[in-house]
């Protein structure tokens, strides 16, 4: 995904990015290698012999072999297919996720939507730099956003923190800077009033959520109202 991507809204922009680990694919295809370990006992049981019972046994021995290594080869290659096409993106506004290929699950969920991000990471998985994230809706829901093997899990956790709290930051910023736009705000209701909003515009330049410029000018409109 690049900033040309259609899904991307009008001024969203590109935050974070990560995809599955190498080890998923490996994960996944448990079942797969089984089956082929199945084929190839299969192929050390059969005998040269071609009639009669036993020629019957070999040629279902044979039928069941070519079946294992088919269904095994295929279901890995389709792993690695799936493995490669993950991806999960981080943007100013939400969290983007893709997974698997016939079984398609996209996620799109709002920073907003957003209460918790939880990750959790087994030993193997702290040595080779992967792990599981947890999304955890407004609503409660944690079980519809689940990424497995992620890598660099913590930090995918931890960029979505922080996007969170700088959208806060922003929205704050705006609420308070926006009166300051508008020539026909209404005058402050009392003193006190006027002297509480400008200790918090003071406060919101001090953490550098407005500019100096943008302070002084609100100020200079309260205090031209007193």
């Amino acid at each position: 995904m690049d900033e040309s991507d259609p899904r991307l809204m009008s001024g969203e922009k590109i935050v974070f990015q990560t995809k599955k680990h190498w080890i998923a694919p490996l994960a996944d295809s448990g079942t797969a290698i089984l089956l082929l370990i199945a084929a190839f006992i299969l192929a050390w049981l059969q005998t040269d012999q071609t009639a009669g019972v036993m020629g019957f046994v070999n040629r279902v021995l044979n039928l069941l072999e070519i079946a294992f290594v088919l269904f095994g080869i295929g279901s890995i290659i389709y792993n690695i297919i799936s493995w490669r096409s993950a991806e999960y993106t981080l943007t100013t506004y939400r969290l983007l996720g893709q997974e698997g290929l016939l079984r398609r699950r996209e996620t799109d969920s709002l920073l907003t939507s957003i209460s918790d991000v939880r990750s959790k990471s087994s030993a193997v998985g702290r040595a080779l730099g992967y792990g599981d994230v947890q999304i955890l809706s407004a609503s409660g829901d944690a079980g519809a956003d689940k990424f497995t093997a992620v890598v660099k899990a913590d930090d995918l956790k931890k960029r979505i923190v922080e996007q969170k709290i700088a959208s806060g930051d922003s929205a704050r910023a705006a609420a308070v800077v926006a009166p300051a736009q508008q020539p026909t705000a209404a005058p402050a209701s009392s003193h006190a009033d006027t002297v509480a909003t400008l200790t918090g515009l003071a406060g919101l330049r001090d953490a550098g959520a407005i500019s100096a410029d943008e302070y002084e000018a609100k100020k200079a409109e309260l205090l031209a109202r007193i």
